[in-house]
């Protein structure tokens, strides 16, 4: 992994057509711009793994939810 300091304003170039600019620097957080080419999807990492997961659930066979859903309820 690459790490650099940058300030706000200042950009990263990831080959000729993806730019990171650093749009803000907060207390406690960086705001991020990208600018990519539109066929590029470009998404945070925590929707991705939500989006796979719901996918992956989608796709259970009905044995596999039921058997789910009865460790979700409480006993009794």
């Amino acid at each position: 992994m690459l790490v650099m300091s940058r300030r706000q304003g200042e950009t990263i170039l990831i080959g000729d057509e993806i730019e990171i600019v650093i749009a803000h620097i907060g207390r406690s957080r960086v705001k991020v711009g990208i600018r990519a080419p539109r066929q590029m999807p470009v998404i945070a990492r925590e929707i991705k793994l939500i989006r796979d997961e719901n996918l992956r659930a989608a796709g259970a066979t009905a044995s596999e939810l039921s058997s789910l859903i009865a460790r979700l309820r409480p006993p009794g």
